[in-house]
């Protein structure tokens, strides 16, 4: 995994992809102690980083504002997003 981009720049869909080839790796069980330490470290900044892209579509999915027949009538800006 050399050449790796910084998790705080990844999509969702990116972090998750990664987290799985990390979990894949560790359940492999073919991988030396510091190196499975590693993976185990990026594993839980990813995790983190899932989570908070998470948050934030939750988020925005909350401030979208329904008319009465129930069709998106626009959204509401989330501050900071």
């Amino acid at each position: 995994m050399s050449g790796q981009k910084q998790i705080e720049e990844m999509s969702f869909e990116e972090a998750i992809r990664e987290l799985e080839q990390v979990v894949t790796a560790l359940d492999r069980g073919d991988v030396a102690l510091e190196e499975s330490i590693k993976l185990y470290e990026r594993g839980a900044k990813l995790k983190a980083r899932c989570e908070a892209k998470l948050k934030e579509a939750e988020e925005k999915v909350a401030q979208i504002t329904l008319d009465a027949g129930g069709q998106p009538t626009g959204t509401t800006p989330v501050e900071g997003l």
